[in-house]
């Protein structure tokens, strides 16, 4: 893992209401990778859901024409940090898979870069989960996952895949990249779900 500008140690504090067990919060935004940052132009970009009745794809442009959402959310890293009162902006999942028929129950979110994260469909449909392009009211930066990264801020946040490109619809679930090396399989932070076995 390359850790990089932006851990500046700990801090600890903020609400206990809303701050998980075994977590610390910060101000700044620690960027923490497994590998070099892709750097995708928007006119290469795509995003596809896959294994639905058709598959359907947008580009940059048909993507950013879709109903957008604005929300504040507290996010956790399986690191120890979280970051309280982030705003973005982006697509929610239920307004994506409205846009196809499918018979589901769990998805495969894939990456730029070859990274994968696997998630329970319950767990990105119903309001939970959205496709983000904006952060504090500016682009999202590609250190932090842009152009797109999925958002899922109820889980630890390397289930908010950087970099995200689509949707696999499966009918039984998968290990995504973190999960096979021994992250835990869902990573509630309030259950301090972090590795397998937790």
């Amino acid at each position: 893992m390359v850790v990089s500008r932006g851990f500046h140690g700990k801090r600890r504090g903020g609400d206990a209401k809303r701050v998980p067990p075994g977590q610390y919060v910060t101000r700044d935004f620690p960027v923490l990778s497994a590998g070099p940052t892709p750097r995708t132009r928007l006119t290469d970009w795509t995003f596809t859901i896959e294994g639905a009745a058709q598959q359907k794809s947008w580009t940059w442009d048909e993507f950013r024409a879709l109903p957008t959402e604005t929300l504040t959310a507290d996010i956790h890293c399986v690191t120890r940090w979280s970051k309280l009162d982030t705003r973005w902006q982006g697509v929610s999942v239920d307004t994506l898979l409205d846009q196809v028929e499918y018979d589901a129950a769990y998805i495969l979110a894939f990456c730029d870069g070859g990274y994968t994260t696997n998630l329970p469909l319950e767990a990105v449909t119903g309001g939970k989960a959205w496709v983000v392009f904006g952060y504090a009211g500016a682009p999202l930066p590609p250190e932090h996952g842009g152009p797109t990264r999925l958002l899922v801020p109820q889980l630890y946040f390397w289930k908010s895949a950087k970099w995200v490109r689509g949707l696999e619809l499966r009918a039984t679930d998968t290990p995504g990249f973190w999960e096979m090396y021994g992250y835990h399989n869902y990573g509630d932070p309030w259950r301090e779900q972090r590795y397998a076995g937790d």
